[in-house]
C-alpha cells in the first residue's frame, strides 16, 4: 500500500528505524532493529514532562496480526520495555527499575485511517498510570508511491491521572518515501504534538 511508511514500529527485515515522539505530557525516542517481518528491538528513552521522570530501556515489539484486503491492511502490536527511570529536573527521586507495556492497532486505506493505543506504566513508587488513545484520519488524496502523502487526522487520548483527563489534539501527517512528519496542537492542554519517523 502507499501508506506502508506510516508510524508502525516494525520494518522490514534488516531494517533500521528511527522513531521521535513528543505528546502533551512526555517525550521520547526509540531506535530499533527489525530482525524478522514479525518483532523489532531496540533503545527507548522517554521523559515524562509532567512528572519529571526519565526512562530508559530495552523495548521489544511484537506484529502478532496483520490483515491484508482488497483495498485495506490491518495490523495489531504488542510491545513492552524494561530499563531505568529516574528524577529528573526538579524531581530528586533516586533510580529504579521500570517497566512499560502496549498494545496498538490501526485499519487504513489510501484514504481513511483509524487507530487505537493503550499503555501503562509501572516504574515502581514513582509512578503507576495507564493512557489509551484512538485516532482517526483522512487523506485529501490519494498519492502513488514516492509521492508526498498528506493527511487530516484527529487523536483523541484518555490519561486518567491527568489534570485534563481527556484531550483533543487535532493534526496534520506528511510522508514520503522512508520520512513520516506530524504535527498538532492539543486542545485542552495547550500543549504541541510533534512526531518524526525515518527508516534507513
Amino acid at each position: 500500500m502507499a501508506t506502508a511508511a506510516h508510524a508502525r514500529p516494525v520494518s522490514y527485515q534488516g531494517g533500521w528505524t528511527l522513531i521521535a515522539e513528543s505528546d502533551r505530557q512526555s517525550s521520547s525516542a526509540l531506535v530499533h532493529y527489525t530482525p524478522d517481518p514479525a518483532y523489532s528491538i531496540g533503545l527507548r528513552t522517554e521523559w515524562d514532562r509532567v512528572d519529571d521522570l526519565l526512562f530508559t530501556g530495552v523495548q521489544g515489539t511484537w506484529l502478532a496480526k496483520r490483515w491484508f484486503g482488497d483495498n485495506y491492511q490491518a495490523n495489531l502490536y504488542f510491545w513492552g520495555a524494561g530499563g531505568v527511570v529516574d528524577g529528573v529536573d526538579g524531581n530528586p527521586s533516586d533510580a529504579r527499575a521500570g517497566a512499560i507495556i502496549g498494545v496498538m492497532a490501526d485499519w487504513e486505506t489510501r484514504r481513511w485511517y483509524l487507530g487505537y493505543r493503550a499503555r501503562a506504566n509501572d516504574y515502581g513508587s514513582l509512578d503507576r498510570s495507564a493512557m489509551q488513545g484512538a485516532r482517526i484520519g483522512w487523506a485529501a488524496y490519494e498519492g502513488d508511491t514516492g509521492d508526498l502523502h498528506t493527511w487530516l487526522m484527529l487523536d483523541v487520548d484518555h490519561r486518567p491521572d491527568a489534570e485534563n483527563p481527556t484531550d483533543v489534539t487535532p493534526l496534520l501527517r506528511f510522508f514520503k518515501g522512508s520520512a513520516l512528519f506530524e504535527a498538532g496542537y492539543s486542545l485542552r492542554d495547550n500543549q504541541p504534538l510533534i512526531n518524526f519517523q525515518y527508516r534507513f
